[in-house]
């Protein structure tokens, strides 16, 4: 089992939150101000960014399986996102940072 952080569509009432069925919810949780969202149409990528804010979302727990969908979501393999150790408050756990440029992309605040 993988703890991972999510913090945009995957959040639960959000459009990719069903990528998460049968995977456990562990608690709400925010970084460590060392990343920031950007709003890239329609989702957010998450960037590190030493004048960041500390970005919410939520902690699950997720399988083999459960992972290997989720690192398809995010296009692991294209390139789009990278899976990594996040610092979290009081913790660290896997979760997504954006690859691409997001020069002129709109800032998407602490909350997605």
């Amino acid at each position: 089992m993988t703890r991972i952080f999510v913090y945009g569509t995957l959040k639960r009432g959000r459009s990719n939150h069903h990528w998460l069925e049968g995977q456990r919810f562990i608690a709400e949780a925010r970084t460590l101000p060392i990343y920031r969202l950007f709003d890239m149409g329609g989702y957010p990528g998450m960037i590190r960014d030493d004048n960041g804010m500390a970005v919410e979302g939520e902690i699950w727990e997720v399988d083999a399986g459960g992972l290997a969908r989720l690192d398809e979501l995010e296009d692991i393999e294209g390139g789009e996102y990278e899976r990594v150790m996040l610092e979290l408050e009081g913790d660290r756990v896997e979760g997504y940072l954006f690859l691409h440029d997001v020069s002129g992309r709109p800032d998407a605040g602490a909350c997605w």
